[in-house]
Formats: structure tokens, sequence, C-alpha cells
């Protein structure tokens, strides 16, 4: 993050104004004239997300920003085409509900439900080649850029998988849309959210009992006061990085009778923590999109950089426009958050706090797999809500990687998997997930914690 740029006024924003900026992390497309038709194409395809469902987003996010609603943001690190399957769809969505159906329980207010899916196919890389036994190819940069074998053809940024992405990310949305109003959310059947491989998991009898005595206080009420309204569905939203320019730029769209320009790819986009620079082509786009948008936040941002980044972003300090994800590692949190939280404090500007404990705590193996412990994720999240406590200020949500797999990616947790744990199911092409026990287990964590401050 620069430390000061002059911010252009919103009237010369443009989906395309981000193009005279530096944009980090994009692929190198060999043929611009392929590029630009496929850009063309998918310009012309039907939105994915409504504008009416975004600024529905924005009005529950303002609610979280005063603390009467919790974030729950949660999904893959980065989605294949390959994985566009009703099983390990619907598994995710079950972890995401029983997830919330713990948080609503414990904090006794209304759970925001947000997946990182339906978009999330591309990811940033720390170089641009990857060279093996010799040969150096371009580096996989998710499933909408290239693939993931190692091959000259496959690592091709080919701008027909921008298509393809839109494709699947219809296909996941329709999906999980159908779900939800089909009644897959209804606490009256909360069975439906059951995983089959975690029948004799640590937390299912717990999590099972929390089920029943939400179901006999359910069912005690409606005996008394009839069917009640709300418990059959539930309002569920997308997000995703927006890392790749062209791609949200072809599906930034004007709305009949509401002003400016909404991405309508996703409800709620994000800016990863490498290409958040003020000057940066990331947020010119970001700053003229109607959108609530977030921001990632590592331990190496100033308060002289966070500062002018929120007032681009948000200069009319609009509720529910910003939110801030704080990813700074168990190790430095302690360090690293206080000051950020007392500058935007200071001057008084409307933010929602949201924790990341992933992606600060992601270490190596001497095996060579990727993976996280839980106990430093735990750690990082325990820290969060004290630090938060301490300032005066909110952490109003989580931001996590998760699956409804049977994987084995991060160490610990209710199994205490280990390092030779790893190998029976990594199944990550790029970061390591928490599977249901873990995920549960955090859940859990974030409902005692929240006991505990004030």
């Amino acid at each position: 993050m620069n430390q000061a740029v002059r911010t252009e006024p919103l009237q010369s924003w443009t989906p395309m104004s981000w193009q005279q900026r530096v944009a980090l992390q994009q692929p190198k497309y060999e043929d611009q004239a392929e590029l630009a038709h496929a850009i063309a194409e998918l310009a012309q395809l039907p939105p994915l997300v409504t504008s009416w469902e975004v600024l529905a987003l924005k009005q529950a996010l303002a609610e979280a920003q005063e603390g009467k609603r919790f974030l729950l943001q949660g999904g893959d690190c980065a989605e294949s085409f390959a994985d566009c399957s009703s099983p390990i769809i619907s598994n995710r969505l079950k972890v995401l509900l029983q997830m919330s159906l713990v948080l609503v329980h414990g904090l006794k207010k209304p759970v925001l439900r947000v997946g990182r899916f339906a978009g999330q196919y591309a990811k940033p890389r720390s170089a641009d080649t990857e060279t093996r036994d010799g040969v150096t190819l371009p580096s996989f940069r998710g499933d909408v850029i290239n693939g993931p074998e190692f091959t000259p053809e496959a690592r091709r940024a080919d701008p027909q998988r921008l298509i393809r992405a839109h494709a699947h990310s219809a296909l996941t949305m329709n999906f999980v849309r159908a779900l939800i109003d089909g009644g897959f959310a209804d606490l009256h059947h909360p069975e439906y959210w059951d995983l089959a491989w975690v029948e004799h998991a640590p937390l299912a009898a717990e999590y099972r009992r929390m089920v029943k005595g939400i179901g006999d206080s359910l069912r005690f009420m409606e005996t008394l006061a009839g069917p009640i309204a709300g418990f059959t569905r539930v309002d569920f939203f997308t997000s995703h990085e927006a890392l790749l320019l062209h791609y949200e730029q072809a599906l930034t769209r004007q709305v009949p009778r509401h002003r400016g320009w909404f991405n309508l790819s996703t409800h709620f986009p994000w800016i990863g923590m490498r290409t958040a620079a003020l000057d940066g082509a990331h947020a010119e786009y970001f700053r003229g999109i109607r959108n609530p948008i977030a921001v990632k936040v590592g331990p190496s941002v100033t308060p002289e950089q966070l500062l002018p980044l929120i007032e681009t972003l948000n200069p009319e300090d609009e509720p529910g426009r910003l939110t801030l994800i704080h990813r700074m590692g168990n190790a430095q949190i302690s360090t690293a958050l206080p000051p950020l939280l007392e500058a935007v404090k200071r001057e008084g500007r409307r933010v929602l706090w949201v924790a990341d404990p992933m992606h600060g705590n992601t270490e190596s193996t001497s095996i060579g797999y990727k993976t996280r412990r839980f106990d430093n994720i735990r750690g990082e999240l325990e820290q969060a809500f004290d630090i938060h406590d301490a300032a005066g200020t909110r952490l109003g949500g989580v931001h996590l990687e998760l699956t409804g797999e049977d994987v084995t990616e991060c160490m610990g947790g209710a199994r205490d998997l280990n390092e030779a744990d790893l190998q029976r199911a990594y199944k990550s092409m790029v970061d390591p997930r928490l599977n249901y026990e873990q995920s549960l287990e955090l859940a859990m964590l974030i409902v005692r914690k929240s006991e505990h401050v004030s």
C-alpha cells in the first residue's frame, strides 16, 4: 500500500479506468485480440447476482458494523471447475449452515452467511513462473486463467476460461439458490445438513445435542403461536477475491433505477493483500463500484497506509460499504493489529472488522505439504477477540477457508491431525482448508470467546 495518491472524481470513473494504473497479479495473455473477443462475449452474458441482492447485503453488513449481526464468510481457497458438482457444493453449504446454527444459538444474534464460492477461480502467486526439473512454465493462477497440469498447453493463459468461469459460477449459484429456496436450510430439518462421513466425529454429538435443543424450542413456540415465518429459509450471499480485473470489468453493469455501477459477478468482492496498493489498478476499480467491498490487511500495513485507502474506497463513510479483514498471523497480531484499530477508531471511520486467522499461519512441512496448525488458527482468533475488546472496537466476523470434504490439510483440531495424516487426504490445489470438524470447533470457540468479552 502506497501512502498517497490523487484520487480522480468518481464522475471520471469507468469499469475500464483501472487499465490506466499498474495492475498486479494479472496473467500475460499472448493474443490480445482473443482476449478482447472473450471480454466482449462475457459482457453480453447475464449477470450472476442482482443489484437488489447486493444492496440487501450492504444493509446487513451495516447492521453487522453496529453489532446487530455476525459475519460468517467461508469456503474454498480456490474453486476448480472439476469441483462444480452437487455433492461438493452441498457439503460446503452444509458446513456453513451448521457453523451458522452454532453461532446463532451461542451469540443470540442473526448470522450473515457469505460463501467464498461461485467465482473464487483466481489466485495470486508469489512468482510468475514455476520451474521443475529444469523446465520453466507460467505459474498456475487458477482455473479462470490456466490449468494446474505442468505442460505448456495447460499453463498458457487462455481467455476462453473467462467464459467457462462464468458458466461454472452460474451453475454453482443456481444450485445454491435452488437448495436454499427449496428448504434445504429449514431449521425444522437440520438433518438435511448432516455429512455422512462425520457420523462418529468427536464434535458431532455435541452439535446434535444443540440441534435437538433448538428443535425442541422451535416446536414449543409453534405449538403456542403457530408456524413462525423465517425458519424455512435463510439469506445467502457469495464473495470472491476480485483479482482478475478483465473478468470483473466485463461483469460490471449499470442497472435501471439505480445510480452508478454494480459488480454483478458477486455480491461481496474483496481486494487481496498483494494488490491493495493505493495507486494500483485494484483500488481504482473498487472505488467505483457500489457493492459492499472488503480489503485484506496484513501485518506490514501501517496506519499511514490504511487511512488513505479507507478514504479512497469509502470517502462518504457509507454504512456497510467497507470491511477490513485482518490476517496477521498468530505471532504478529498482538503488535500489528492494535495501531490500526486505534487509528481507524480515532478517525471515526465506519468499518466492519473481520478476522482471517488462516492466511497468516501458513507453513510448509518437511515433506513439502503446505499446511496450517489449528493451534495457531485458534490462537490468532482468540487474540483477535481480546485485542478488539481492549481497544473498544468490535470483531464483527470471521473469514475462513474450509470445505465439507473429508480432507486432512490443517494439522491439529478435534482429531489431532499430525504431519503424517496430511498424506491421507490432501486435496487442495493451493491453500490448506479446515475440514468439517475443525470448522465446527472454531464456531464453538467463537461462541465461548464472545461470552467472555464485553
